[in-house]
């Protein structure tokens, strides 16, 4: 089975992310979504709340699982027998980080690294931005999937 690890820490999930997702999913057997626990860094939502969120709108694609990790990804990816990392890019930037990562995990696990460019409809948006738009009452509908726009409406407004 060709499996991937689509890694990242979702928070929110926006509608590039799962660009990326469906994507995969047509290319590999299995699509493996990891959502990264950061232990230094208080996110908007718990990892098991992004879990849940992203088990909610990857529910229609029948091969894609998530997950969560900590520490490397490629210790993730040889627990699992996971071959191959894909990772969305949205500009130059993005390529640079991206590429020196690729290749210290290739040269720590022999774990490769695809790259897919990000749909251009999407390819300013980061979970960041979503959350300090919605923050102050701008518009993100169409930028994240609707469940995931009322969820971080309303987390947002208890804040």
């Amino acid at each position: 089975m060709r499996s991937v690890v689509c890694p990242g820490s979702f928070d929110p999930v926006t509608n590039g992310h799962l660009d990326i997702i469906s994507r995969a999913s047509r290319l590999y057997d299995e699509v493996v979504v990891a959502v990264l626990i950061n232990y230094s860094k208080q996110g908007l939502f718990t990892v098991d709340e992004r879990i849940d969120m992203l088990r909610d709108v990857t529910q229609e694609y029948g091969n894609v699982r998530v997950d969560k990790f900590h520490g490397l990804l490629v210790d993730y990816c040889r627990q699992h027998d996971i071959p191959v990392i894909i990772k969305g890019l949205r500009a130059v930037s993005d390529f640079d980080y991206e590429l020196q990562m690729a290749q210290m995990n290739h040269r720590m696990a022999g774990v490769e690294t695809m790259f897919m460019a990000t749909n251009p409809l999407y390819s300013f948006l980061s979970s960041s931005l979503m959350k300090e738009i919605a923050k102050y009452g701008g518009d993100i509908s169409g930028l994240v999937p609707e469940i995931i726009h009322e969820r971080l409406v309303r987390r947002l407004s208890e804040a």
